[in-house]
């Protein structure tokens, strides 16, 4: 289906309960009430039509090194049938995206082979091309990490408090991993958690915060405790895995549980969820291993989980449990995610970017087997989800009954420095 053709959504159920047909055309919302002529239609009655989620934390993999893990087409294959029709990829790749050429050579890998939209942001380290990564299209800077993770070690405070001052100057976002994790190997998920302890991450956002300049603009990833959320300066961002998983959910030596910052406890989980009015974002931190590393002995396995194509599965069952409202998960998912970064948001009004994700009243129960990452396995094995039924991005029908169009592909979306 090509963009410039005028489809209606034949219909919807709008997420304030009215039912409409949605008309659309050249990627924009033409019209929302009695359609007119058009060149497709698609009978979406009794589905609840919302604006497709930006991800803005992914780790899409690739490349020579990590292809195995994921890569741009499986990761946004992923991405397109969760209901997310833009995906922002992190720097801490191999090689690292602290150079123009890394930076161009990603943009065109990706360029390639996404099948969704995508940003791309780059890397802090010492000696970091700030300025010429800027302008070659960087979403944002970061995730930062003021304490080492998979494939990140932590950014000296002085070379941090430098480089917040420029991207102050450039106008950029920067995006912070803060933990301060204790020294030693944990053996299980407890020792996990205790070794990157809520204390510590509460303190690192508070060190993080006390070093951002007058004018700057922080936004602080994948928060894992209710105090380290109150501790943040700039937005706050979580992820599905702390809201909807504890340690507790897992055997103790459960190599698939192991992320960054750890999995808390139950009560831990429960104190998070009660923050939700102030966290701003939530996004997946979609991070893949394959199942064989994670096989290796706790101690030795990779954090990190996939999580891009269950993440407004999961959120959107809460909703028909009447846990979550339907306005506060578009908000998260849709909404603030592109405010922050500064991109057009997907919406219902004339004019307004036509990329939406259309859901069934009925839940499933999550199988890896149906999932398309490369990993093959999920830590939400069993629990309920609402996947979309149809996908549109663009304007355009991209995924329907599970399929993804012959022909999808995303395109890139350079930050607000890009001058070639």
């Amino acid at each position: 289906m090509k963009e410039e053709e005028t489809v209606v959504l034949k219909g919807v159920t709008l997420p304030g309960g009215r039912v409409a047909d949605l008309t659309l055309g050249e990627g924009r919302v033409v019209h929302v009430g009695a359609a007119g002529r058009a060149d497709a239609v698609i009978d979406a009655s009794g589905l609840l039509c919302v604006p497709a989620a930006v991800d803005m934390h992914t780790h899409l993999r690739g490349g020579a090194t990590q292809g195995a893990k994921e890569d741009w087409a499986s990761g946004t294959a992923s991405a397109l049938s969760g209901g997310v029709t833009v995906v922002v990829d992190q720097p801490n790749t191999v090689p690292p995206l602290t150079t123009r050429e890394a930076f161009r050579a990603r943009v065109s890998e990706a360029r390639d082979h996404a099948l969704c939209h995508f940003a791309i942001n780059a890397g802090v380290v010492s000696g970091a091309d700030l300025v010429g990564l800027w302008q070659e299209g960087a979403m944002a800077f970061g995730e930062i990490f003021a304490g080492p993770s998979s494939y990140g070690a932590a950014v000296p405070e002085d070379v941090l408090k430098d480089a917040f001052l420029t991207l102050r100057d450039l106008g950029a976002l920067a995006t912070v991993h803060a933990e301060d994790p204790l020294p030693g190997t944990p053996a299980t998920l407890a020792d996990h958690d205790r070794l990157r302890p809520a204390d510590t991450e509460v303190r690192a956002v508070r060190a993080v915060s006390s070093l951002l300049p007058p004018g700057g603009r922080v936004h602080f990833c994948h928060m894992s405790t209710a105090a380290a959320v109150d501790a943040a300066a700039g937005t706050v961002e979580v992820t599905p895995h702390h809201l909807f998983l504890s340690r507790e959910c897992f055997t103790p030596d459960d190599t698939h549980a192991r992320v960054n910052p750890p999995l808390r406890s139950e009560e831990e989980r429960r104190r998070l969820w009660s923050r939700w009015e102030r966290i701003d974002v939530v996004a997946s931190d979609h991070a893949p291993h394959t199942a064989g590393e994670k096989a290796a002995p706790f101690a030795d396995a990779p954090s990190g989980m996939p999580g891009v194509e269950t993440m407004v599965p999961l959120l959107m069952a809460a909703v028909r449990e009447g846990r979550l409202s339907l306005a506060s998960v578009i908000e998260k998912t849709a909404i603030n995610p592109a405010q922050i970064l500064g991109t057009p948001a997907a919406g219902f009004l004339p004019g307004e970017r036509a990329d939406f994700a259309l859901y069934p009243a009925k839940t499933t129960k999550i199988d890896p087997d149906a999932l398309h990452t490369k990993c093959t396995w999920t830590p939400y094995e069993g629990m309920e989800a609402v996947f979309p039924e149809i996908v549109v991005m663009g304007g355009a029908c991209v995924v329907r009954d599970g399929e993804i169009a012959t022909g999808t592909a995303g395109s890139w979306v350079p930050g607000k420095g890009y001058i070639r």
